[in-house]
């Protein structure tokens, strides 16, 4: 990766035209061959970039003009990034005050702690989170049109089809009531409720679920993980 801290010009040609006047920026070149511009605000957001596939070709600076403004900055170099599409940016650098090159090899990837995955393992080997006598029958059972995230049966022996979520919002439960749709014909398995399962459940989707007959149960991703032991709390 490549950092350049300059005052910079940016101008922007493609499905529309977009400009930045010169100003202090950060510069980004990354080894995927895209360009980002920074300012010291906006968070992760640049405030113009070219996505790969792109070229960088680097200018020599134009000379200097006998008719040039007065006051106005003389530019170091000039960068036209080229898209794929024929769209360019061309940043035009003033002064440069850091420009430095960093390998920083293959990056192992964001892992996440807490995702639906991780909570619907965790709710696998503690189906009995739902009732006493509840027991898992399978994971990702299969329906035509997806697996539902577990089977279980409750302490009745009835089946029971649980859509885990981490949020649980409308979409879920609709995708919940197309699984209990399927599995309803099924004589095996007979009369097959639902329970609507997530961290944090939106009030409008708990009322589309008891609506629907299907039970929502809020569950705590950290007492599952046994982190959070109930019997050493003071209060």
């Amino acid at each position: 990766m490549r950092l350049v801290i300059a005052r910079c010009q940016v101008d922007y040609a493609g499905r529309l035209t977009a400009h930045l006047p010169m100003a202090k920026r950060l510069i980004l070149v990354k080894s995927d061959g895209s360009v980002s511009i920074h300012a010291d605000d906006r968070a992760y957001k640049p405030l113009n970039w070219m996505s790969p596939p792109c070229t960088l070709v680097e200018l020599p600076a134009p000379a200097p003009q006998d008719d040039a403004v007065p006051g106005s900055e003389q530019l170091s170099a000039l960068w036209e990034v080229r898209g794929r599409d024929g769209d360019t940016l061309q940043i035009s650098l003033g002064e440069v005050f850091h420009d430095s090159s960093h390998e920083l090899g293959v990056d192992p990837g964001l892992q996440k702690d807490g995702v639906e995955a991780h909570l619907q393992a965790l709710l696998a080997e503690h189906p009995e989170t739902f009732g006493s006598g509840w027991t898992l029958v399978r994971r990702e059972h299969l329906t035509p049109i997806g697996p539902v995230d577990l089977l279980c049966r409750d302490a009745a022996g009835a089946y029971v089809a649980v859509e885990v979520k981490r949020r649980g919002d409308i979409d879920g439960v609709e995708q919940l009531t197309r699984y209990l749709e399927l599995l309803r014909r099924d004589p095996l398995l007979g009369t097959v409720h639902g329970v609507f399962a997530a961290q944090q459940i939106k009030p409008q989707a708990r009322t589309l679920a008891l609506d629907r007959g299907i039970s929502c149960v809020t569950v705590d991703y950290d007492v599952l993980r046994g982190m959070d032991n109930a019997d050493e709390r003071l209060f």
